[in-house]
């Protein structure tokens, strides 16, 4: 999840559901819809997926990390004595390519013999990322870290670190349901809308049921913290944080305020508006801080202090974050005519505000 400042919550949100269900266990929260909770072994501590009834079975959203814990949730969730009832899984819908809700799907839709259902772009970015396990780091991945300013020993560590992605994620099945923009979904007698967002990931899918008045809204709107907007070495001229916050934008002109908001972390809430008129507004805050820093040349690691409330040396995870993030915003900026990038003749990208703006 995002480091930014932008990662407030709004405190006019509701959270109508109570406590979250336990792992292994379910909360129903409308009629055929269920709660699901799994385990993550990070500092967030969890992700929420969801059941809806589907028939004869249920359709699932997301799906977990592949871990032991997560597995055993899941299997005290199926048995017959569990919240579903010994009753079969019909398909799997998956939001984004994320470990934590992809994680187990590739199991799931062997062990059932059902579809799973992602976007294009979500589906054939994860096949590409979870080829590079036990892969060597690649060049264009050394320069882009050192452009950004890292150290020889950062540029070690993520050497150590890459390609890891894939040993999460059981292997996804060789074919999939493509899910798309604006498409209108029966699951159990009722409809759900896609409504595809992006920024955070390459073409994330909620799912707006209007009958229900809920929104399955993944790591596309969180109640409590902000989603993580970067730019990776596979395209670093990207603009997530562009399209990030015309995602927002998008979901507040096709959902209504009033729905019940089904996250993937945290608790169910009402206040989508003011969830996402809060986010935004937090990182036009954290743009206007960017923007006074770049009065002089600056690197992507030179503007953590512009934009993080926390400290991130010594912590090579928060690095890798507050870097993508970092250059998404000041990709931003580059993008509006705002700042301009010279990249010097040792590969170090030197960012600064355009004269006059």
């Amino acid at each position: 999840m995002s480091i930014a400042a932008a990662a407030q919550p709004a405190t006019s949100l509701a959270y109508p559901c109570g406590e979250p269900p336990r792992s292994g266990e379910a909360r129903e929260i409308a009629p055929g819809v269920l709660w699901l909770r799994m385990p993550l072994p990070f500092k967030l501590d969890h992700v929420n997926l969801w059941a809806l009834h589907d028939g004869d079975g249920w359709a699932i959203v997301d799906t977990g990390l592949q871990t032991l814990d997560t597995a055993t949730a899941w299997r005290d969730l199926l048995a017959s004595s569990g919240a579903l009832r010994g009753e079969r899984v019909t398909r799997v819908l998956v939001t984004h390519m994320h470990p934590d809700h992809v994680g187990m799907a590739g199991w799931m839709t062997r062990r059932f013999d059902c579809r799973l259902w992602m976007t294009r772009l979500e589906y054939l970015n994860c096949r590409v990322l979870t080829a590079d396990t036990m892969r060597e780091a690649p060049e264009d991945g050394v320069r882009f870290y050192r452009g950004a300013g890292w150290t020889a020993d950062d540029i070690e560590g993520y050497r150590a670190r890459f390609g890891s992605f894939g040993k999460m994620i059981h292997p996804l099945p060789d074919s999939y349901r493509r899910v798309q923009d604006g498409e209108r979904i029966e699951i159990g007698g009722r409809e759900w809308r896609v409504v595809v967002g992006n920024g955070h990931s390459p073409e994330h899918a909620c799912y707006y049921c209007p009958g229900l008045n809920l929104l399955i809204s993944g790591d596309q709107v969180l109640p409590r913290i902000s989603s993580n907007v970067s730019v990776f070495p596979t395209e670093p001229d990207a603009n997530p944080l562009g399209e990030w916050m015309a995602s927002l934008a998008k979901i507040k002109r096709e959902v209504p305020g009033d729905v019940l908001v089904m996250p993937a972390h945290n608790e169910p809430f009402h206040g989508l508006h003011a969830r996402l008129d809060q986010l935004l507004a937090g990182h036009e805050a954290s743009l206007g801080r960017l923007r006074a820093a770049l009065d002089q040349p600056k690197r992507a690691i030179d503007v953590f202090t512009a934009l993080f409330s926390r400290n991130i040396a010594g912590d090579a995870h928060l690095l890798g974050l507050a870097t993508g993030e970092s250059l998404a915003h000041l990709n931003y900026l580059v993008a509006r005519g705002e700042a301009s990038v010279v990249r010097t003749a040792d590969g170090i990208a030197w960012f600064q505000r355009t004269s006059g703006r």
